[in-house]
């Protein structure tokens, strides 16, 4: 069974969902791919699992970093599975690059070469954002792009763990950049 609540961010709401094992969505109102892995069989209730995802968000959204993971219950490609247990890693308040996630993947597999935008397409298919830190992946040139929470959004949340963004910009589409 699927349970599901919301939880009011002060950057919008979201929606949570999970299952008896643990988390399996947490969406931004709107955002990109909205509860797509969502069931449209699932109950509004409040569940374990969506207490302490919901305790991780007050945590997060004091300023502070968790210090515990809610359960989670991904679903995905092992291809996908890795992407994200690699996003897992990324330090709070720090930032890393698609390149990097590609070659630390093709380290881990032992494979030649992992392209970055295959685990840009991962890392844009993460069901559990936030908790599943994809808003600290830019690009090798230091561009905020591919947040399916909105740009607006990563910058927030990079705002709020002090990540150092001196070198980061949001690519314009007339080709100008946009320096942070």
């Amino acid at each position: 069974m699927i349970s599901t609540c919301c939880y009011g961010s002060p950057l919008g709401d979201i929606l949570l969902a999970a299952d008896e094992v643990g988390l399996i969505g947490l969406w931004f109102e709107g955002q990109k791919y909205f509860a797509s892995t969502l069931p449209a069989a699932h109950t509004v209730q409040e569940t374990p699992p969506l207490t302490q995802a919901r305790r991780w968000l007050d945590v997060y959204f004091s300023g502070q970093q968790p210090d515990f993971t809610p359960p989670l219950h991904l679903v995905g490609s092992p291809f996908r599975q890795a992407v994200w247990t690699l996003l897992l890693q990324i330090p709070y308040g720090q930032t890393t690059t698609y390149g990097a996630l590609a070659r630390q993947l093709a380290a881990q597999t032992g494979a030649a070469r992992v392209s970055a935008q295959a685990v840009g397409g991962a890392v844009g298919h993460n069901a559990v954002s936030l908790i599943i830190p994809c808003h600290r992946v830019v690009g090798t040139n230091g561009s905020l792009t591919g947040y399916a929470g909105g740009l607006d959004r990563k910058i927030k949340l990079l705002e709020l763990e002090k990540a150092d963004m001196r070198q980061l910009f949001v690519p314009c589409q007339e080709h100008r950049l946009i320096k942070l």
